[in-house]
């Protein structure tokens, strides 16, 4: 198994993540642009996540060439990024991240699927694995909130456009895996989609990347408000991951032993818990440092227990769709409907209560989870 390989992909992926999602609202809030219209912009993102990971799921699996399309789609990825230095207009910006994210959310799913057909039956390997993107995240997140901190945010561009290369050069190394498909590839995927267990992830997960929104879209903005540095900001960012990178290590022994059921369960009411205490403590630091560790349970258990399941129900010739249909529902569909909300309710009514409104989401997505979420597991 290439463990550094499919290691360092990780690293460089959520690397870019962790300069693009802390910092692209500050970064367009400096271009002047309105809360509603970065909620907006930043939806634009997540939206094609709706459309781009199926469709590219679709080709993965009828062709079995999952990191060639990884490959491709990472080139053009960073070539439609090119497009944010020639114009800060609004409707040419939402042209250049509409079809920059087509192809940059195009890589993830069919990644996951790849790095699990090399782990093959050792798939509690997977978060040791993944872990180097949160290592990643926390390297360009802290980094750059100390570079923010002396230079312009609008230098913002030309780092990410750096990780978008580095990203493409090293899809380069990572081979091809065949995969074997057996019976279970007959089922035909809408009976797979109609299971009680695969409804309720599936919804689960749409209602907790929802609650997620205003987190990632507004976090740093919200911070900025109530007068904390970029520099504190990056490290309550990097502070959140590190909680993650912790439970993703320890999650091949959590899942034996407490079933993803229990694990998914207890991470959403821990969920409830931080935008509580966000939206109500913002100036208490100590509340937020606590704040930022649940992030272990918000982030690091639920994706690895969903991972898990998606990878146990959706077999063969529908892996990549399986993981394709997580990331456009909830990563996709759901961040961009909480980013859209986040706005829209810094507007109307105040930071604070996009975190109330997170809050109530998440527990809504307790509730559909209880209802089904590792039932027959």
């Amino acid at each position: 198994m290439p463990y550094w390989r499919l290691s360092s992909f990780y690293f460089f992926y959520f690397a870019t993540l962790g300069a693009l999602v802390p910092y692209w609202g500050l970064y367009l809030k400096d271009l002047g642009f309105s809360e509603i219209r970065i909620g907006e912009l930043i939806a634009t993102i997540m939206a094609t996540k709706i459309i781009a990971p199926n469709v590219w799921g679709w080709i993965a699996d009828h062709t079995g060439y999952r990191m060639r399309i990884i490959r491709i789609a990472s080139l053009l990825a960073a070539l439609c990024f090119t497009g944010v230095f020639i114009s800060s207009d609004y409707w040419w910006l939402v042209l250049v991240m509409s079809a920059f994210s087509f192809f940059w959310n195009a890589t993830l799913p069919q990644f996951e699927a790849t790095t699990l057909n090399h782990l093959g039956s050792d798939t509690q390997r997977y978060s040791s694995i993944r872990l180097w993107g949160s290592i990643g995240f926390i390297v360009a997140v802290s980094g750059l909130g100390v570079v923010f901190d002396y230079t312009r945010i609008s230098l913002l561009p030309v780092f990410l456009l750096v990780l978008f290369i580095i990203i493409w050069v090293s899809s380069l190394f990572v081979p091809e895996q065949d995969v074997r498909h057996d019976q279970v590839d007959h089922v035909p995927l809408w009976t797979l989609l109609r299971r009680r267990e695969v409804m309720a992830l599936i919804v689960a997960a749409f209602f907790l990347q929802a609650s997620h929104g205003p987190y990632y879209s507004f976090y740093s903005l919200y911070l900025e408000t109530h007068g904390y540095s970029r520099l504190l900001i990056g490290q309550l960012w990097a502070l959140g991951v590190i909680a993650e990178i912790v439970v993703f290590m320890l999650m091949y022994k959590l899942l034996p032993r407490f079933g993803a059921r229990r694990l998914f369960l207890a991470a959403l009411l821990l969920t409830c818990l931080r935008w509580l205490l966000i939206a109500v403590f913002v100036d208490e630091l100590s509340v937020l440092l606590f704040a930022q560790l649940l992030h272990a349970a918000s982030f690091g258990v639920i994706h690895a227990v969903a991972i898990h399941l998606i990878h146990l129900y959706f077999k063969g010739r529908h892996q990549g769709k399986g993981q394709a249909l997580y990331s456009s529902l909830s990563f996709g569909a759901g961040g961009a409907a909480g980013s859209l909300l986040g706005g829209w309710l810094w507007v109307a009514s105040g930071p604070q209560s996009m975190f109330y409104t997170a809050a109530v989401i998440s527990l809504l997505a307790w509730v559909v989870a209880w209802w089904g979420v590792g039932r027959t597991e």
